[in-house]
């Protein structure tokens, strides 16, 4: 979608993100109190990013419900593709999708669709997007997927697997079908232009494997929606169920969420990588986090700060777990109480207490890679 002011694509996402209108253009559903209580039902307790409306929209997941209560479990499909060393903004939905693994005890199915940047970043070549899918693997890892109910599948490795399937669903979709979801225009190659049907075998393929029809939930940030949109008409053509999904917001880069839609791992100043030691991440908070705060200390006491523009207090929102330390914080900084180098200090301590500890998962996530692996 784009819009006066924002831009939200599978490929670019800039500017700030009215939801509101995304839920209405894209077709999603807003997730309402009804919906939570229902899935509360199930799981004893929300996860924040449901408290908070980080994840916010839906496709058919009553639908998803109704099923899992009749005894027909459904399994996950979420994915990476790899370009790059993973930021703590692609660890969002994937921790979100752990929690919905481990409250319902179902299956992953994981794919790093290595031939998608390949085929749309000019100086990508194949080696890269192979290595990039190993490191990006160890941080799927790190979260503390469970290797007997997680499969990764990756699109070059796993093609003679996929590729059958993948012609079923591209048979079915039209070169102007595809334009008019994603911009493409003529001088597109013709990878690019197939690879929305690699995306959607992951959602119907352990129903292939299984002889049988199995629901499918996928966990994903709103800007992927236009793949599945496109592959939920397709599939039930082919024999399955139309997958459900379930779309969340995006951090924000450092820089603001103004012009910045979500964090994006080429801009490396606003981005903070699972891979930074504690003195890069104190170094980039301070620098480059925006602050909604005022120009001096008196005026701040004065007046107070806007917490609803600080990128701080934001990311916070995504990473302090405990509702009622985050209500104490806004408030304290909205009154003036708490300072700007003082929020940008609790959120440091956070992020550095969290990537510690996910960099030593990360280590030895290397002995087990290859449990995750389909053989």
């Amino acid at each position: 979608m784009e819009g006066k002011k924002f831009v939200v694509t599978p490929w670019e996402v800039k500017g700030k993100i009215d939801y509101d209108k995304l839920i209405k253009k894209f077709g999603v559903e807003a997730i309402d109190d009804k919906l939570l209580k229902r899935i509360q039902n199930h799981t004893g307790e929300l996860h924040h990013f449901l408290r908070r409306k980080i994840f916010f929209a839906h496709r058919d997941l009553n639908w998803i419900l109704d099923e899992y209560e009749k005894g027909n479990k459904f399994f996950l499909y979420t994915g990476r593709a790899p370009s790059g060393k993973n930021h703590i903004g692609h660890l969002v939905p994937w921790m979100f999708t752990k929690w919905l693994q481990d409250k319902f005890d179902v299956e992953l199915w994981f794919q790093f669709p290595d031939e998608e940047k390949f085929l749309f970043k000019e100086n990508l070549s194949l080696e890269d997007t192979e290595r990039y899918t190993y490191d990006n693997a160890l941080d799927v890892i790190a979260l503390g997927f469970k290797p007997e109910k997680t499969k990764f599948l990756i699109d070059t490795k796993n093609a003679g697997l996929m590729y059958k399937e993948a012609l079923k669903v591209a048979k079915r979709i039209t070169f102007s079908t595809v334009k008019a979801a994603f911009g493409f225009t003529n001088e597109q190659n013709i990878g690019a232009i197939f690879y929305t049907a690699m995306q959607a075998v992951p959602s119907f393929l352990p129903s292939v494997i299984k002889n049988k029809k199995i629901p499918c939930l996928i966990p994903h940030a709103i800007d992927q929606d236009p793949h599945f949109r496109i592959s939920r008409d397709v599939i039930p053509k082919i024999g399955f169920y139309k997958p459900a999904s379930i779309q969340c917001r995006f951090l924000p880069g450092l820089g603001g969420m103004l012009e910045e839609g979500k964090m994006s791992a080429s801009e490396k100043q606003t981005a903070i990588y699972v891979t930074d030691d504690e003195t890069t991440v104190t170094k980039k908070i301070n620098k480059y986090a925006f602050s909604g705060g005022q120009a001096t200390v008196e005026e701040h006491r004065k007046i107070g700060g806007n917490p609803d523009v600080d990128i701080s207090y934001q990311w916070l929102t995504f990473f302090e777990e405990d509702d009622r330390k985050l209500e104490n914080i806004y408030n304290d900084y909205k009154s003036g109480k708490l300072l700007t180098g003082e929020l940008k200090t609790i959120l440091i301590e956070k992020l550095n207490k969290f990537l510690k500890e996910h960099q030593k998962k990360r280590e030895k996530a290397k002995k087990v890679y290859d449990k995750f692996l389909i053989k």
